[in-house]
């Protein structure tokens, strides 16, 4: 995206602060009419001749492209794997990755594998990493408990 005098065509469209179509003017003109209305003069796109440029306020164009990256960027979802008989450390090791996960912006989606009656304590140790992660993330969903394991997916607060 060129501003201002970066705009090195000849001409311009020009397209006014509220949307208003004022034609196609030369690039000093159209500066010099920036500068006296203190905004900005920002290319659109550099693939037609002459280019359509378009008066934004100051910065204005800096909130938008950032607002254009920030949609872009999906949360990622990553499954954190555990079993009840994971150990304090390695338990320990599991809710920091969880919590860093979180505090990028992604999605943890926590699964602990159980078998037979580890059931309920997968379910206890889920409810207790759930309550140790409430700083960062907060359940989407339930713990859902199916067959062989149980699992929750936590959200960035």
């Amino acid at each position: 995206m060129l501003i201002n005098e970066k705009i090195k065509a000849s001409e311009v469209h020009l397209t006014g602060l509220n949307g208003e179509d004022l034609g196609i003017v030369p690039t000093s003109e159209a500066l010099a009419m920036a500068k006296s209305l203190k905004v900005d003069l920002i290319a659109l796109s550099l693939m037609s001749s002459p280019p359509p440029c378009k008066l934004m306020r100051s910065g204005a164009a800096k909130e938008e492209a950032q607002k254009e990256k920030k949609k872009e960027r999906e949360p990622k979802l990553k499954e954190v794997r555990l079993t009840p008989q994971t150990e304090e450390h390695d338990l320990e090791t599991k809710r920091q990755q969880a919590e860093r996960i979180l505090k990028s912006g992604g999605s943890v989606f926590l699964v602990i594998k159980a078998q037979g009656k580890d059931g309920t304590k997968a379910k206890e140790l889920l409810q207790r990493l759930i309550k140790d992660l409430s700083s960062s993330g907060k359940p989407k969903t339930g713990i859902q408990l199916s067959g062989k394991q149980a699992a929750v997916q936590l959200d960035p607060a």
